[in-house]
């Protein structure tokens, strides 16, 4: 297996440019044309009390763009969550390919005496469930338990271990292309919004450098 790339972010410390220099950093190091790997991001912790009372809307912005990059690198990501998982722990991990939860686990969209935080997080979750079925947690706050994620598949896998679970997990990328996995994943997004008619020429490209790309290896091992 490749080795991975890591970052732990606490999701009961407030937002800060330390965190968007954190996220930023770790996709640099994905983005280093002589770097190899996956990347891993383990999360844990929640907002609580006035935890918004510092935030304005530029670093926001950064902090969601940060995770945009995250959700788009030319590389496999991966996504490991123990305990209460909310604000920016909560985002890191809805922006990775593979997420593994231990049974502890709680996602938890952070609300304040008004309403609950309405970043990205609430956005990802009705992409990988559905509406209906993340209505609660989204315009309540209602927690997410680990055996709920797993159903509704915001989770891919719980384990005791997650670490361990999630390296294993890793191993499903050994090999494989980052800007490949990139492609894919692009081509996964567009499908939920994208009729097959618009869908079909991007695929077929996709199949075309597939197909280059295999006659170029058949070409340099002759």
């Amino acid at each position: 297996m490749k080795p991975l790339r890591t970052l732990e972010l606490d999701g009961s410390e407030p937002l800060s440019a330390t965190a968007v220099k954190a996220v930023t950093d770790l996709c640099d190091r994905a983005e280093d044309p002589h770097g190899h790997g996956v990347t891993s991001v383990h999360v844990t912790g929640a907002p609580h009390g006035d935890w918004t009372g510092g935030l304005d809307v530029t670093l926001v912005t950064k902090w969601e763009r940060a995770l945009r990059r995250l959700e788009r690198l030319p590389a496999a990501t991966l996504a490991v969550a123990r305990g209460d998982c909310g604000g920016t722990a909560l985002d890191a991990f809805l922006a990775a390919d593979l997420r593994v939860a231990a049974p502890d686990t709680r996602l938890l969209v952070p609300r304040d005496a008004t309403a609950t935080w309405p970043g990205m997080a609430g956005y990802r979750l009705v992409q990988l469930a559905g509406a209906a079925r993340v209505r609660g947690a989204v315009l309540f706050g209602r927690p997410i338990e680990a055996a709920e994620a797993l159903a509704l598949g915001v989770v891919d896998e719980l384990a005791d271990d997650p670490a361990a679970a999630a390296t294993a997990a890793a191993d499903l990328a050994d090999g494989l292309s980052g800007k490949e996995i990139a492609i894919r994943r692009q081509l996964l997004f567009d499908a939920a919004t994208t009729s097959f008619e618009d869908a079909l020429g991007a695929h077929l490209a996709a199949c075309d450098r597939a197909l280059r790309q295999g006659a170029d290896e058949e070409v340099a091992a002759s």
